[in-house]
């Protein structure tokens, strides 16, 4: 098995019982649609069509995200995951991890998900204020996201929550505050989060209405500045932009999939796939909409399409993913751009603090992530 090269499954629900005004992703109300059931048979026949193409991998984790998965059947979150077990060869004990709001409703059904085989739960708190969460368009309370909280602690092996920060009018004592109200609930992974305001969601609307102005700069690098303290000094190690561990094992092995440039399958409506195939990495889209995809897998066998990136795509793609992390992109992989310790916009960017001077991989500077986006423009934007 050793021989294998490792494998992450992203399955995409897109149902959500309400739509985020920061989301924007491939979501639809969650009305109860009757295609649901047939949407998970969809699903796994695509799973196993992409297998035709990837052969044998070794199966490091599985992800269902979206969209909101703990809306699903339980039991279909279970015939996926066995699904991908039986497909590829799983490495010991597989991450399985799923999504889901902390209302009441879906933390009860906790133990049926972690039956299911979901061994790591995704929490999204985003906020121990009922005002911020409110602001947030969420349907959940604070003393809801807590008693959730607290019951996927002692239901799941392992347990990450998200946060939000950089609210309008946000000081930096009331997000530490948030912060430490997080770390308090025993979480060994937490994901923090700076508000961005995505185009075409309704808070993109709203603040081209001027209903309500994000912070500035300089707010914005004091509160990331202050989240980085905060749980460094609670033993989070900031492994990548936006998410903290206690101790490797603690990581997101499937994030750590994409931002390593790992293969990943992707299947569900609107879900992206990266893999090597004929020795080229290879981009695969699934159709976004549900009526789309289910046609699709009918007629086709399979929900997705696949395109192979040029060397410098995939080389500007490792970047903008591997920089996130601490450990950041092999000089080797970027060979297509030209790029290398030697290069003038990395000398230049060495010179200014934000990459790391190492002859033996491309790296971000702390103050490098925080500006991430300059970085990576200056980097690949030639």
């Amino acid at each position: 098995m050793s021989d294998l090269a490792p494998l992450g499954v992203y399955v995409h629900w897109p149902y959500c019982a309400r739509i985020c005004p920061y989301c924007d992703f491939n979501v639809v109300r969650d009305r109860g649609q009757i295609e649901q059931a047939t949407l998970a048979d969809a699903i796994i026949a695509d799973l196993t069509a992409q297998r035709a193409l990837t052969g044998d991998r070794r199966l490091v984790s599985i992800f269902l995200g979206g969209g909101t998965p703990s809306l699903m059947d339980a039991d279909w979150a279970a015939r996926i995951i066995e699904t991908a077990k039986a497909l590829w060869t799983p490495e010991g004990e597989v991450e399985v991890s799923l999504e889901a709001n902390p209302t009441d409703a879906e933390a009860g059904r906790f133990a049926a998900f972690r039956q299911s085989g979901v061994n790591r739960l995704s929490l999204g708190l985003q906020s121990f204020d009922d005002a911020a969460l409110k602001f947030l368009g969420r349907n959940h309370d604070a003393a809801e996201a807590r008693r959730a909280a607290e019951l996927a602690a002692k239901t799941f092996p392992r347990l990450s929550v998200d946060m939000i920060y950089a609210l309008p009018g946000q000081a930096v004592a009331a997000w530490r505050d948030q912060l430490r109200q997080a770390i308090d609930l025993g979480a060994e992974h937490i994901s923090p989060y700076q508000l961005t305001i995505e185009a075409g969601t309704a808070f993109d609307r709203a603040v081209r209405r001027g209903t309500f102005t994000p912070p500035g700069d300089e707010t914005g690098a004091a509160l990331y500045d202050m989240t980085q303290a905060t749980l460094e000094d609670a033993g989070f190690e900031a492994y990548e932009v936006s998410n903290h561990a206690r101790g490797e094992a603690a990581r997101s092995r499937h994030n750590l999939v994409y931002w390593r440039g790992q293969d990943y399958v992707g299947a569900g409506p609107g879900a992206h796939g990266r893999l090597k195939l004929d020795g080229r990495r290879t981009a695969t889209t699934a159709a976004s909409g549900v009526a789309d995809y289910i046609r699709s897998v009918d007629e086709t066998g399979a929900g997705f399409e696949a395109e192979a990136l040029t060397p410098v795509e995939a080389a500007e793609e490792r970047i903008l993913m591997g920089l996130r992390t601490f450990e950041g992109v092999g000089w080797a992989e970027l060979a297509a751009l030209g790029l290398g310790p030697g290069h003038p916009a990395v000398v230049e960017l060495v010179g200014q603090g934000l990459l790391a001077e190492d002859p033996e991989r491309l790296r971000a500077t702390p103050a490098g992530r925080f500006v991430l986006d300059g970085v990576t423009r200056a980097l690949i934007v030639r």
